[in-house]
């Protein structure tokens, strides 16, 4: 059971460290590249307006992939692209609803699904973006957008790696000490521990013995001390029958003397 919590901590420490340098990458890409964070070509992009509900709603996260070819693009494709939203350049993604030629080249008249009328400004070939892949995941957006913020990157990538070097070095310093000690499996682990009571039992009962012998020792001093003090008290008594004899006959003595002379 161990073993198996063990490999789970493992996967899931990497899986960790994985996810955050993905979203370093990406990150950092995005940075580089105007605010756009391309991986192999695919962008993923978080959506700020319902301009395109149903399709996709604001706060989803879309991917959008590299144009190979300006040509191969139609109506009905859903584009990204840089537009001019009051008086500020931003990106928008919106479908073709025509393609016409503009000074010798494409350009594209746009809609939101959600729109009843065109978008004001022709998107050229210049604004291109990338085009939408048909994959979204709902909701998604607006944590990728906290992951673009300092509080974000903070909390979800630095963290997360601070970590995963944390229990990384722990494992090494238990490996470390378990070296040191030798390898010692579950079951030499559990002969030790029945070893470890058994010993403890014996000095129980090691020290059980000695209490008893110790209070056997104390019964048989104070019988030994009573025995000596009973033959003292004897020779005691003894003595004072014998004076009190001696006395006695002194004093019969005295009296027959005593009978003598009055007669």
């Amino acid at each position: 059971m161990k073993k198996v919590l063990k490999i789970i901590v493992d996967v899931l420490a990497w899986v960790v460290l994985i996810l955050a340098f993905l979203v370093t990458l990406m990150v950092f890409a995005s940075e580089k590249n105007d605010g756009i964070a391309s991986v192999l070509g695919f962008m993923p992009m978080s959506v700020q307006s319902d301009s395109m509900s149903p399709t996709f709603k604001k706060g989803d996260l879309i991917i959008v992939k590299d144009i190979k070819d300006l040509y191969d693009l139609k109506e009905g494709d859903v584009i990204t692209y840089y537009t001019i939203i009051e008086g500020h350049r931003e990106l928008n993604t919106h479908r073709i609803v025509e393609v016409v030629d503009h000074e010798g080249s494409k350009g594209f008249i746009t809609r939101g699904d959600n729109n009843i009328t065109d978008d004001e400004n022709l998107v050229e070939s210049d604004d291109l973006i990338g085009q939408w892949t048909g994959a979204k995941i709902k909701s998604i957006g607006k944590f990728f957008d906290f992951l673009k913020t300092q509080k974000g990157f903070f909390i979800c990538v630095l963290i997360p790696i601070a970590l995963f070097f944390i229990f990384e070095l722990y494992k090494f310093i238990v490996a470390l000490m378990e070296a040191k000690k030798g390898n010692i499996s579950e079951e030499d682990e559990e002969e030790i521990k029945r070893k470890a009571v058994e010993e403890y039992l014996a000095a129980q009962k090691a020290k059980e013995g000695e209490a008893a012998e110790e209070a056997a020792e104390a019964v048989e001093e104070t019988a030994e001390e009573a025995a000596e003090t009973a033959e003292e008290a004897v020779e005691e008594a003894e003595e004072a029958v014998a004076e009190a004899e001696s006395k006695g006959s002194k004093a019969a003595d005295k009296l027959k003397a005593i009978k003598n002379e009055e007669e």
